[in-house]
């Protein structure tokens, strides 16, 4: 993209400047590259996930026009972009003062060495620059040669599956979103799940692979897809689709888990680097003209509201409370049994292990994890927290409870799959007769009724047979399913 230029002038001083603050304080990244551009360009490049190029889709336009009317008309600004990647590209937006620009890099830094040396983030593709350009230029192909409106309607039908993936896929060993090898690209440009699924099962040559494909035995696969809850590769392996439909299934899965990492830990991710930007220009970069104005821009970023929860203050404040923790021993056994309230208040072992307890966190952990493990009951009152509902006698969202344990309960609900029902495979032969079976994992959260049914209808549009699902519907076992011409619900004894 030639809508963005290099850092030169007082904003390249300025990046070293930064960069020697954070590598001093021991962060670790990529080489980061930043760029400067105006608010249109951050737009497209927000719209488009974050890269330059992706593959055409409606979606991506629509995403532009939100995030366009919402700078026109004074709802939101962004004021920074950055991608995992290797090298790590983080875009400067033109119009921000120098002491956005100060709190902008030492932020991004502090994503860099998140995304680094985060464990979810360690099957991450570090090429995906590449990767996204690539599948741009490979729909494009098959545009022009099944024709726009089918293929991107079939991108449509897949994207409503893009949430059914697994999460434990990234850290598995044999987790297939490694960066290709030099040239691979050119040398095969399917996908790289479709490449892995059809050139080296079992040593198998191609062909034999595509002939058990065809043949699809449903009736042996139960017992191997039983349980699985990475809906996306299921359907490239075992769906009855075309090649060309197989490999854009597995592009947009490829596509799916490479930001899965973003999503599992937004909380941390957002709460790490605003940390850091926080520890930087306090400590070291802001002058004493530059407070005011600094102090005005971070707290608008971590302001809360009484709907939602806000990732950058709720991360950065359980960081600190961590540090703190750490650094005066309110930990482990003793202080957990210590049953004197003005002891426990004035605990100090100066053990002074809060950094190094912060970094430990930081390589390990996910939202789900951070939160449970962490999330203590004096956290959560001087976080002043509470869960609402709506009331429908006053039409007005109310505060339903200021307990911890509800509260810490349904935060971890949310978390959880980010609040989206738990769907896994059952059958593939469902009835004997190739109908596909999914089941509802019911952990608190329901399925929505019009979700369930056009998802049910885009599946078999995919696997070309009847679709359905088990559920739990206020405590009643259901099975609801599509056969091609109607929904039907069956409760269960």
């Amino acid at each position: 993209m030639d809508r963005t230029k290099p850092l030169t002038g007082e904003l390249a001083k300025l990046r070293d400047e930064i960069l020697g603050y954070a590598t001093d304080y021991g962060l670790t990244f990529y080489p980061v590259m930043f760029e400067v551009c105006n608010y249109d360009t951050v737009c497209i490049l927000a719209a488009n996930g974050g890269f330059p190029n992706r593959y055409p889709h409606w979606r991506f336009g629509m995403e532009y026009d939100q995030l366009n009317k919402g700078n026109t008309y004074g709802f939101q600004k962004i004021y920074e972009l950055v991608i995992n990647t290797d090298p790590c590209y983080a875009y400067l937006l033109s119009s921000n003062r120098f002491v956005d620009q100060k709190l902008v890099m030492a932020h991004v830094y502090g994503h860099a060495d998140f995304f680094k040396n985060n464990a979810w983030f360690s099957s991450t593709n570090r090429k995906m620059m590449d990767v996204m350009a690539n599948n741009g230029t490979k729909i494009r192909k098959y545009m022009e040669k099944y024709g726009v409106d089918r293929v991107e309607t079939f991108i449509d039908t897949i994207l409503s599956f893009e949430n059914l993936i697994d999460m434990l896929e990234l850290v598995k060993p044999d987790a297939n979103f490694k960066p290709p090898q030099e040239d691979e690209l050119v040398k095969d440009d399917r996908s790289q799940s479709l490449r892995s699924f059809m050139g080296s099962k079992l040593g198998q040559d191609e062909s034999e692979v595509k002939k058990q494909i065809e043949e699809n035995p449903l009736d042996k696969l139960d017992e191997k897809v039983r349980g699985s809850r990475d809906i996306m590769k299921f359907l490239m392996e075992y769906a009855p689709v075309e090649e060309w439909e197989a490999d854009i299934i597995g592009l947009l899965r490829e596509e799916a888990y490479y930001f899965l990492p973003q999503r599992i830990t937004k909380i941390m991710n957002e709460g790490w680097a605003s940390y850091w930007h926080s520890k930087i220009l306090t400590n070291k970069a802001l002058r004493s003209s530059e407070i005011f104005d600094y102090a005005d821009v971070h707290s608008g970023v971590m302001a809360m509201n009484q709907q939602n929860i806000n990732p950058y203050r709720i991360g950065i404040e359980l960081f600190r409370d961590i540090e703190y923790r750490w650094d005066t021993g309110k930990f482990g056994k003793d202080y957990l049994e210590c049953d004197n309230m003005t002891e426990k208040a004035n605990w100090n072992k100066n053990t002074n292990l809060g950094r190094e307890k912060i970094f430990e966190i930081r390589k390990s952990h996910n939202d789900i994890t951070f939160i449970d493990e962490f999330f203590t009951q004096e956290f959560c009152e001087r976080m002043q927290l509470f869960t609402y509902k709506y009331n429908p006698r006053t039409g007005r969202n109310e505060i339903e409870s200021r307990e911890f344990d509800d509260i810490k309960s349904k935060l971890l609900q949310q978390l959880t799959n980010f609040g989206n029902p738990v769907i896994e495979v059952e059958s593939a032969n469902y009835k004997n007769r190739g109908d596909l079976l999914l089941r509802h994992v019911h952990q608190g959260v329901d399925l929505d009724v019009s979700k369930t049914n056009e998802t049910l209808r885009n599946m078999h549009q995919v696997w070309k047979r009847g679709v359905s699902i088990t559920t739990q519907v206020e405590g009643v076992n259901k099975i609801i399913s599509f056969d091609g011409k109607e929904i039907s619900e069956v409760s269960q004894k």
